[in-house]
């Protein structure tokens, strides 16, 4: 006796077609790239974390690094269900040095208070977690 398979398919050649869940499907984001000083933005930070893990293994061994790359992952994954409140990653955060970066999110508002932004469905969040479902988590703006 052969069993239903537990995934829904939501994507028909290659594109989602759910219009419900994840909204019209838009080709400025297939077309345009980032900003190019955002790619040298990304490449500094690599390099930089590349060198900070070298003085590491450097001052205090090889496994070091090591030991915080897992404590990196462990911390990662701790999350909320999907829902109406964010995860806020606070160790993440902590272990990162990130909680000392002043973003964009500090002084011109958090984009989950817009009024344009969209809470999400906790039911198909845990669906995409779980792998019965496809897609994003949420599309996160109208």
């Amino acid at each position: 006796m052969e069993e239903a398979p537990k995934t829904l398919a939501h994507q028909i050649g290659g594109i989602q077609n759910d219009a419900l869940r994840f909204g019209l499907h838009g080709v400025k984001s297939d077309l345009v790239g980032s900003h190019p000083l955002e790619a040298a933005h990304r490449s500094i930070i690599k390099n930089q974390e590349d060198m900070k893990r070298k003085v590491l293994a450097n001052t205090y061994g090889s496994a070091f690094p090591l030991k915080m790359d897992l404590d990196r992952q462990i911390l990662s994954r701790f999350q909320r269900p999907p829902g109406p409140i964010p995860s806020s990653m606070v160790g993440l955060e902590a272990m990162t040095g990130s909680l000392d970066d002043f973003g964009f999110e500090d002084y011109l508002n958090d984009p989950r208070e817009s009024e344009v932004y969209r809470p999400q469905d906790m039911h198909h969040g845990m669906e995409v977690r779980l792998g019965i479902s496809r897609g994003p988590v949420c599309p996160s703006f109208v």
